[in-house]
Parts: structure tokens; C-alpha cells; sequence
């Protein structure tokens, strides 16, 4: 009895130990997506910084693609739970706003979640799948939230959800992109003058082409957004 309890404890232990060196690992693959370019990075590279050797990593972790995606699970979703308890039952779109301040403070996780975006719109890449999927969770959550925010009149009911989240998730993700681009942009204050251009169309009926376009303005200041 007391033997197999002893063995007990030591596989307990073991199991313990492998457990600790892989969550380690992870964390180490999210310092390193920090500080190298996606395209850059290598396992070698998450071996190196964990002094053990590339076999070693290979034994927890077979796959590169696998080990990214489970640094990316870590470091957005430990992101993205900061950022829910933030904002609390706030609106849907001060959900977004919190996700666009968080990447300002963060640029290089905004910077890997943008590389990934074209690696999931490669059918053929591995990881594409996966990330297909937890993109369309991303969308999902965000349909729902206006969902609840026009059942709670926090939104107006002229909105579709389906076609707000699509607008929502665009000004996000295009204006992120522009800040990587453009280091002159202010993210936070350019996403909320989009945002108020855009929930003032949502107190209207969609009409799929106006009647009228002016080709000119006569007041110079009025094309302004």
C-alpha cells in the first residue's frame, strides 16, 4: 500500500513538473512573439531563451504552429479577460474602445494578431482553421453584445447586429492597421470619431443608395470626420 501510494506521489509530482515546464514554455514563445516578428520567430529561438534544447521543446511541443497558437490563446485571451472585467456590462462598442486602448498600450500584440490575419486567410496554412474559428467567436461575441444592447436600448433597433458588428469589427481592425502604419495617428481618438460617425447611420434606415450625393460641399469644414 505504501509503495503504491509513493509511486502515486512521484508520478503526481512528474506530471506536476511536465505541466509547470509547459506553461513555462508557453510564456517564454509569448516573450519572444513580443519582442521578434511573427515571421521571424523560431522554436530554436524559444529553446534558446528556456537554455534547453530544441528536442527538449519538441517532446511538449511537436508542432511550431501548435506552440503559437498556444502562446496567442495565452496572450490575447489574458488580454481579453482585463479588458471584460474593465468594461463590465458597458456597450458593446465600449468593448472595442477597450480592446483599441489595450493594443495602444501593446503594439506588438496588436502587430501578431494582424500577421495572423493573413496567415488565416490562407485555407491551405495549418493554422488556419483554428484561427478562422476563434475569429468568427471574435464576431460572434460582438453580434451579441448588440444584440443586448438594442434589447436594452443601449443601441437603436434601426441596426442590424450582423451588419453593425461587420461595420464595428472594420473600423477596428482598419484602423489598427492604419496606426501600425502611420506613427503619427492617435488609435483611441481616431476610433472614437469613427465611432460616432458611425452609431449616428445606425439611428437611421438603412437605404442601399441615396437619393441624392453632393459632388461638392459648400461649406469647406463640412466634409470633415
Amino acid at each position: 500500500m505504501l509503495e503504491n501510494t509513493s509511486a502515486d506521489t512521484h508520478a503526481a509530482a512528474a506530471a506536476a513538473a511536465t505541466l509547470h515546464l509547459r506553461i513555462t514554455i508557453v510564456g517564454a514563445t509569448v516573450d519572444l512573439l513580443r519582442d521578434v516578428p511573427f515571421h521571424e520567430a523560431r522554436p530554436e529561438h524559444v529553446a534558446e531563451r528556456m537554455g534547453i534544447s530544441l528536442t527538449e521543446l519538441e517532446l511538449h511541443f511537436p508542432s511550431w504552429d501548435g506552440l503559437v497558437l498556444a502562446a496567442v490563446d495565452r496572450w490575447n485571451g489574458g488580454r481579453m479577460e482585463e479588458v471584460t472585467a474593465e468594461v463590465g456590462d458597458a456597450p458593446t462598442v465600449d468593448l472595442l474602445r477597450a480592446i483599441v486602448a489595450s493594443n495602444a498600450e501593446d503594439p506588438a500584440l496588436a502587430r501578431l494578431l494582424v500577421a495572423l490575419l493573413s496567415v488565416a486567410g490562407n485555407p491551405a496554412h495549418p493554422m488556419s482553421t483554428y484561427l478562422r474559428s476563434r475569429y468568427q467567436l471574435f464576431f460572434s461575441r460582438i453580434k451579441r453584445g448588440l444584440e443586448r444592447d438594442i434589447a436594452v436600448g443601449r443601441a437603436p433597433h434601426t441596426m442590424d447586429p450582423r451588419r453593425g458588428a461587420e461595420q464595428l469589427i472594420a473600423l477596428y481592425e482598419g484602423l489598427q492597421l492604419q496606426a501600425l502604419l502611420r506613427g503619427d495617428m492617435d488609435l483611441v481618438q481616431a476610433f472614437d470619431r469613427a465611432v460616432a460617425r458611425l452609431e449616428a447611420g445606425w439611428m437611421e434606415r438603412y437605404q442601399p443608395q441615396a437619393q441624392v450625393r453632393h459632388a461638392t460641399w459648400s461649406d469647406p469644414g463640412s466634409w470633415e470626420i
